[in-house]
Order: structure tokens, then sequence, then C-alpha cells
């Protein structure tokens, strides 16, 4: 469930980011209206809490996969809670690039498209990983609050076998699970940053 849904949000946020990045004042292709109204629906994604997101987007979820229970289902409200937040994060890794590279590749005559692929995005990789990373884990901790509603996955575990039948040691044994799980990525994700940032 969290894997499908990281790979739909990379794929949905960071062409959302790279766009809101360059329509932006002062940046390759300023398209102000653009800017504006997709900046509105991504702080409009990211200030909605999750569980009234499942709510507000089960009509989408079941047009899209015929229901609204399960870890199927579970996987578009996922997705629709965590582009706006990864392309904001893309946004921020963006703009961090230095200006002055930006200008030399245009110097140099490369094409704007050109100067997202061969400039921003390698300059801002390991900053894109940390993103990510961080974005996982958010997903995580979304697919566990899908669980209150049978979105399956962990969370959904904990609730069944664990809070609804008085079982704490299950609960408590979901919650380490847990811990561990998004331990693990968060330090696979900061070793995979600081290595490209090496680079």
């Amino acid at each position: 469930m969290v894997a499908v849904a990281t790979v739909i949000t990379v794929l949905l946020g960071i062409p959302l980011g790279v766009l809101l990045t360059v329509t932006g004042p002062g940046a390759l292709a300023p398209r102000p209206v653009l800017h504006r109204v997709l900046g509105l629906l991504v702080n409009l994604g990211r200030s909605l809490p999750f569980i009234i997101l499942l709510v507000l987007v089960a009509p989408l979820t079941r047009g899209l996969v015929g229901t609204t229970i399960g870890s199927t289902a579970a996987i578009v409200p996922l997705t629709v809670g965590a582009v706006p937040f990864l392309a904001r994060l893309v946004e921020t890794s963006l703009r961090e690039v230095s200006h002055g590279k930006v200008e030399a590749a245009l110097a140099m005559g490369a094409r704007r498209r050109d100067v997202v692929r061969t400039v921003l995005l390698p300059e801002a990789l390991p900053s894109l990983v940390a993103g990510t990373t961080v974005t996982v884990v958010a997903l995580i901790s979304y697919s566990a609050m899908a669980g209150a509603i049978g979105g399956g996955g962990l969370g959904d575990f904990a609730i069944r076998f664990g809070y609804q039948q008085f079982r704490t040691d299950i609960t408590l044994l979901t919650v380490a699970l847990l811990l561990v799980v998004v331990q693990a990525l968060q330090f696979g994700g900061d070793t995979w940053a600081r290595r490209l940032a090496r680079r």
C-alpha cells in the first residue's frame, strides 16, 4: 500500500514541484496566475487533516477502484494527501540550487527544459532524496490512520486485533514494528542523500 502510493506520489509530486518552481516569480518560465493556482491547490492539499481527506476523496476512490475499503482503496487518499506535501518539498529543494549555475547554463545556450534536467534536478538530488524519505515516513503515518476506517495495513491490524480485543501487547508490538520500519527508511534515505551530496 505504502510502496504503490510512494511510486505514484513521486511520479506526480516531482513534476508538480518542478512546475511550481519554474513558474514562480523570477524563475525560468514565470507564469504568475498558474503559479498562484498551483500554490493554492498545494496549500489546500497540505492543510487538510488526513482523516478528513479520507472522507472527502471517498467518491474519487470508489470511482477509481470500486470500493472505499481495503489496502487498494487506501492508495488513492494516501497519494492525494502526499502529492502536495512532496511537491512543496521539491519546490523548496529546487529553489536552493545556486541561481548562478542556472544563469551559466542559460548563457551557454541551454534551453529551459534542459536547465531543469541537467542543472536543477541533479544539483538538488540529495535534497530531493531527503524530501522523498520524509514523504515516505509521512505515508506510513497516513496508512496507520487509514487503518482506522478499514484501510488495511498495520494500522488496521493494531485496531482490530489490539485495541478492539483489548490486546495491549499486540498494539505495542505494532507500534514497535512501525518504529523499526520508519527508522530503517529514515536511515536508508539519509545515507543515500549523504552519499549523493559527497558526489
